[in-house]
């Protein structure tokens, strides 16, 4: 399972977070504390948002910790919103198209979970995929997939709904395909004036997502970091956090119950 760390806030050098901390993402992709996989090595990724109109993005294929570029740059850039991202490959090759975070326009995206039996489906999710997006399509994850369909069922306008109407209908490929594996989604969308968290899964096992107050903004990540005496809280289960600045809130965010007429859609154990 992957690694990440998202921030919104005052702007701050992005090695204040992303290095320097005790149990830092960086420290993390050699060794996770709270996933299945400890060394989350296939790769990296960093978005942020500075004074232009679409996002700045670095990928690299390297493992983090040596990834001396990804190092000077988070030494030299200052952001008020930005996305970070180690990779442990589940779906999809180990190359720079299927780094996270993913871009279009000015939203930023990056997931940790997966598919379940993407293989046996991936034909029929990517035809959800709109054509007038699809040439945005670089890479072959089924996290990139889900964010290009998203985009084809409204994100710019009702992100939430977009992402409850996408993680439906690719549970309803998976069960109408006869495929009993789950779909796990903890994730992060930006847009450079708000970002929203989910953590969901369509059975009782969503990847870990937390939350902590900086001193002039909001850190989600996929495990703490920082001193040990630091606060974090976990993000509850079936949950979406939005964050705009510094403020956090939180509603339930449950696609299985977006439809109550679909008993195929309710979750199992």
């Amino acid at each position: 399972m992957c690694r990440f760390l998202a921030y919104s806030g005052s702007p701050v050098w992005l090695d204040t977070l992303l290095i320097e901390p005790e149990s830092s993402l960086i420290s993390q992709s050699m060794a996770a504390r709270e996933a299945k996989t400890v060394v989350n090595g296939d790769g990296c990724g960093v978005g942020w948002y500075g004074d232009r109109t679409e996002p700045g993005m670095y990928k690299g294929i390297l493992p983090a910790w040596s990834d001396r570029n990804l190092t000077s740059l988070c030494h030299q850039i200052q952001a008020q919103m930005f996305l970070a991202h180690v990779r442990s490959a589940t779906t999809g090759g180990v190359s720079m198209a299927n780094c996270h975070p993913f871009g279009l326009d000015r939203h930023l995206f990056m997931h940790n979970g997966q598919i379940g039996g993407y293989e046996h489906v991936k034909r029929k999710v990517e035809a959800l995929i709109p054509d007038d997006v699809y040439a945005a399509r670089s890479g072959s994850s089924d996290s990139e997939a889900m964010f290009l369909i998203a985009a084809g069922f409204g994100l710019a306008a009702d992100p939430i709904s977009a992402f409850s109407r996408t993680l439906l209908t690719c549970l309803d490929i998976l069960r109408s395909s006869n495929v009993d594996q789950p779909i796990r989604f903890s994730a992060v969308l930006a847009n450079g004036d708000t970002m929203h968290a989910f953590r969901w899964s369509s059975d009782e096992r969503p990847p870990s997502l937390y939350w902590r107050r900086m001193p002039d903004g909001v850190a989600v990540a996929s495990e703490p970091f920082g001193d040990r005496d630091e606060t974090w809280e976990l993000i509850p289960a079936d949950t979406v956090a939005t964050v705009k600045g510094a403020k956090i809130s939180f509603a339930p965010f449950d696609p299985c119950l977006a439809d109550a007429n679909e008993e195929l859609l309710c979750k199992s154990a």
